[in-house]
C-alpha cells in the first residue's frame, strides 16, 4: 500500500549562491545515500510556510532566515523504511547569511537518517555523480539565480 504524504522542502541559499543540501540515507538499504534539501512533512493544520519554518529549525537549528515564496511543486514517489510513499511537495526560498549550520540540533530521528550536510555550488549540482533529489534541482536553481523567483510555483 502507498502511503500518500505532504511535505515541503527548503531552497536555502547562502550569500555565494550555493544551496545546502542534507545526505541521508534508508535504514532499509544500507551503503546506498542521496542529497536533499532540508524539509520534511507538513503536519495537520500547517501550511507549506509554517512547515518549512519548523522543519529547518528542527534539521538544522536555523531560524534566522529570510523566507522568500514557493518556486516550485512535484510528485515523489519513493520508498523509506520498507514502505512506499506518493509525496506531493512545494519548495520554499530562504537565504540566509549564517553557513556555519550542523546537524547537532537535529532531532533523534533526524540523526539516523542524516550523515551530513554540505553548500554547493550550482556548478557542482550540474557536475556531481552523486545522487540529488529532487531531479531537476540544478536547473531550479539557476532559474532563481537567473532570473530570481518565478511568478507561480514551477513544476519538478
Amino acid at each position: 500500500m502507498v502511503e500518500h504524504r505532504r511535505a515541503v522542502r527548503v531552497l536555502l541559499l547562502d550569500p555565494e549562491d550555493r544551496v545546502l543540501l542534507l545526505r541521508g540515507m534508508d535504514p532499509a538499504e544500507p551503503g546506498t545515500t542521496w542529497w536533499i534539501t532540508p524539509g520534511g512533512g507538513i503536519e495537520p493544520g500547517e501550511g507549506p510556510e509554517e512547515a518549512a519554518r519548523r522543519e529547518l529549525a528542527e534539521e538544522i537549528g536555523l531560524t534566522d532566515v529570510d523566507w522568500g515564496p514557493l518556486v516550485a511543486y512535484g510528485t515523489a514517489e519513493f520508498s523509506f523504511r520498507g514502505r512506499e510513499y506518493r509525496q506531493e511537495q512545494w519548495f520554499r526560498l530562504a537565504r540566509t547569511t549564517r553557513t556555519a549550520v550542523s546537524l547537532a540540533e537535529s532531532g533523534a530521528d533526524e540523526h539516523a537518517l542524516l550523515l551530513a550536510l554540505r553548500w554547493w555550488t550550482l556548478g557542482e549540482l550540474r557536475t556531481t555523480g552523486e545522487t540529488v533529489h529532487p531531479r531537476g534541482l540544478a536547473r531550479l536553481v539557476a532559474r532563481v539565480l537567473t532570473d530570481g523567483p518565478p511568478e507561480q510555483p514551477v513544476r519538478l
